[in-house]
């Protein structure tokens, strides 16, 4: 079995405990569709951790995974569409994203 990459990525909530706390109950009960667009993509493991309003997202990915292939994989799947819909009511870009950007490319600067 190939070694997986690994790819770090960072996006904000708004920052309201509510709001905070209605994202990670999503989060607690994924839809089904939801699990199965994320391991379709090749993605093998992802984590989402939060402090305060930030979150850091940790994927491992198979060999053959791609961000192209995968957001025209969600782009063509209504369901993934109307939860990323769902989701954008909690979240709000990094102050340093383009427009139309949510969670951004974390570059790896140690490692042991």
């Amino acid at each position: 079995m190939a070694a997986l990459k690994r790819y770090c990525l960072a996006l904000d909530l708004k920052n309201d405990p509510e709001l905070i706390a209605e994202y990670e109950a999503h989060h607690k009960a994924i839809w089904p569709e939801i699990k199965k667009s994320i391991l379709d993509s090749g993605i093998r493991g992802l984590e989402i951790f939060r402090i305060e309003n930030r979150l850091f997202m940790i994927m491992e990915v198979a060999e053959n995974f791609s961000f192209e292939q995968k957001a025209a994989a969600d782009a063509a799947n209504p369901k993934v569409q109307e939860w990323e819909t769902l989701m954008w009511q909690y979240q709000q870009a990094l102050p340093t994203a383009k427009p139309g950007e949510k969670w951004l490319l974390m570059e790896s600067i140690f490692q042991l």
